[in-house]
């Protein structure tokens, strides 16, 4: 099923989601959000925000830190290096080496800093998502998944859409958000064989 799209989809800047379309056939991809993290020349970085894992912080930490409770669940941040950890913030203590990619919205920063914060309570689940792999794209890869229309461009995510919106209703929600033709989109059945 081809559906009519937006023909000049704008390139994601650091900080925009992606939606993958209704109908994208591709596992890793079916129906999800990707903050972008970082956009340039040489490719896109992004974490897919709406997939979680059964899996704990503290069932994949190769070294041993107090968690003081802290039991955050693990998001796959996408199908590359999912041997890889990854985070995302919105913690108000500034974080050193922190990059802002939305207001109040964090990626990555001083591991050793945020370890400490966790070990002291000093950091809410709600402020803070880990992930495994990352989703990326070679020069030139997102923009030909675009122009194909694979992906919506939702700019300039909010923290308030990151961390407090249910991630299992995220990919709609930001349709809903969008409005117009998106708000129809976002009430697709994933298998329109099955409607």
């Amino acid at each position: 099923m081809r559906l009519e799209y937006d023909k000049n989809i704008p390139d994601p800047q650091n900080g925009d989601l992606l939606i993958s379309e209704p109908f994208l056939h591709d596992p890793n991809f079916d129906r999800t959000v990707i903050l972008v993290c970082e956009n340039g020349e040489e490719g896109t970085f992004g974490l897919v925000v709406n997939k979680m894992t059964d899996l704990l912080l503290d069932e994949v930490m190769n070294e041993s830190f107090d968690l003081n409770g802290f039991n955050g669940r693990l998001n796959l941040g996408g199908p590359v290096e999912q041997n890889t950890l990854h985070y995302i913030h919105r913690i108000q203590t500034p974080v050193e080496g922190a990059i802002e990619i939305g207001e109040g919205l964090y990626w990555s920063g001083n591991y050793e800093q945020i370890k400490a914060m966790i070990s002291n309570g000093e950091v809410a689940e709600n402020e803070i998502k880990f992930f495994l792999g990352y989703s990326g794209w070679s020069e030139g890869q997102l923009r030909k998944e675009l122009d194909s229309q694979s992906w919506f461009v939702k700019p300039k995510a909010t923290a308030r859409q990151i961390f407090d919106l249910n991630e299992d209703e995220l990919w709609k929600s930001i349709l809903k958000e969008m409005g117009g033709k998106y708000k129809v989109f976002s009430n697709y059945p994933a298998d329109p064989r099955l409607n």
